[in-house]
């Protein structure tokens, strides 16, 4: 990537006025995991030029010993300030990751995401997204590991003093807001200790950097309050879990939403049928990416609110698309299954390869349900022909892995180590032996 040296120049004096010290040079690994390389201030012109390398064997999927030297490139544009810092001052730059070669890494999880962008691109679209990210605030014990007692009993739009988090929760959003965030809504959700911050939608790229920027946010300021903050779907049982609804629309190149059509009965345009039809036919495939932790389907259950079934509504929240009411620039389809512990970037080039595939296809979506899907018996959902997401992470590879346009949206190779990754840890949760198992049947046999 070349820099213009304006471009350089600003960043320097910026660097110098704000009077930073230390710049963490971040990028993401393929389970959506941030890591790091910091820098002394002075050494940003090695960095733009490409001079920062580091072991890429030593990152969960990247690639093999025999292979392993990498370098950082940073995006200028990502450049922030810590508010949390002052001596010494630190900041931050993301990083796409490069070859050796010069060429882009193509198990970067940015670079994945970018690939589909331009797709989207050469078709005449623009990708934006509105996160909605839900989390957790437990009390930690004397020696700061996190307990699973939570904050506050407060439920949906709860106030202080029942909701306790609310000081903590405005820290966040201050602290983002300080950041170049716009915040639109921040409330407690509807379990106990559970809270939501939602900012406003931009391009994919610049979405998935933000729900990477969020969570590392939450966490600090959560812990100066003495909170431990998690982004784990289901940390308890009988409470709903956290989810990261996806509130997707395209733009044309003019700017304008292409999901809008006045004309239609329920204003969306044909583009808007065939990107949720897309959405809809490969659900199961991408569920592996959106959902990709054991823990996440202990969520996805009937009763917490989250979807289980491929269908899709108007107001109605159980299936798993919705059309929130809002039209003209605001229309868009929310897509209710993904959680935070998904790999944002991958999470997003996967659905827009599959609304895409849609659009290609003229897929066409069945008939929306208005009725609430959780009340539906077996015989009638299996009479509507409808179908559910996976139940569990095996589930879900197995579907993963028959989709050749799963394949295709994140590449070869990350295809085959988000695959390992994934069954490593369905391997790994199948021996355990869980306290619920104990309870059940050391007695009981």
């Amino acid at each position: 990537m070349a820099f213009l040296s304006d471009e350089k120049r600003e960043l320097k004096e910026l660097i110098e006025a704000l009077e930073v010290d230390i710049i963490h040079l971040q990028f993401t690994d393929i389970t959506g995991i941030t890591k790091n390389v910091s820098i002394m201030a002075h050494q940003l012109d090695k960095a733009l030029d490409g001079g920062i390398t580091f072991d890429g064997s030593s990152i969960d999927g990247f690639v093999r010993v025999e292979e392993s030297d990498m370098y950082l490139q940073p995006d200028i544009s990502t450049f922030t300030v810590f508010p949390w810092t002052s001596s010494p001052r630190e900041a931050r730059l993301i990083c796409d990751v490069y070859k050796m070669d010069g060429m882009p890494f193509e198990g970067c999880p940015r670079y994945i995401l970018k690939k589909a962008l331009k797709e989207s691109e050469a078709m005449g679209y623009t990708m934006n997204v509105g996160p909605e990210c839900e989390f957790f605030l437990f009390h930690t014990d004397e020696a700061g590991n996190p307990s699973l007692e939570v904050h506050d009993q407060a439920s949906y739009f709860d106030l202080a003093p029942v909701d306790m988090g609310g000081n903590a929760r405005n820290d966040i959003s201050m602290t983002l807001k300080s950041m170049g965030f716009k915040i639109e809504t921040s409330h407690h959700e509807v379990a106990p200790g559970q809270h939501e911050i939602d900012f406003e939608y931009a391009d994919a790229l610049k979405t998935a950097d933000n729900i990477m920027t969020f969570k590392m946010v939450v966490r600090i300021i959560a812990q100066r309050h003495g909170l431990h903050a998690t982004f784990m779907p289901k940390p308890m049982a009988g409470i709903s879990g956290s989810g990261m609804h996806l509130n997707i629309s395209l733009s044309d190149i003019l700017g304008n939403n292409a999901f809008f059509d006045p004309e239609d009965d329920i204003e969306l345009s044909q583009t808007a049928y065939e990107f949720l039809g897309g959405l809809l036919k490969h659900a199961r495939a991408f569920t592996a990416l959106t959902n990709p932790t054991v823990n996440s389907y202990k969520r996805l259950v009937p009763g917490y609110e989250a979807p289980i079934l491929i269908a899709w509504s108007l107001s109605n929240r159980s299936p798993l698309v919705r059309i929130p009411a809002g039209r003209g620039r605001s229309t868009r389809l929310e897509l209710r299954s993904p959680d935070p512990s998904a790999n944002p970037y991958l999470a997003l080039a996967a659905t827009l390869k599959a609304g895409l595939d849609g659009i290609k296809n003229e897929c066409k979506p069945p008939k929306a349900i208005s009725s609430n899907l959780y009340r539906y018996t077996d015989e009638e959902i299996e009479e509507l022909g409808i179908q559910s997401l996976p139940l569990n992470l095996l589930e879900a590879i197995e579907a993963f892995s028959r989709s050749s346009l799963m394949r295709e949206a994140i590449g070869a190779h990350a295809y085959k180590r988000f695959k390992e990754a994934a069954m490593y840890e369905w391997n790994e949760y199948s021996k355990f032996v869980s306290q619920w198992e104990l309870n059940r049947y050391l007695r009981k046999f």
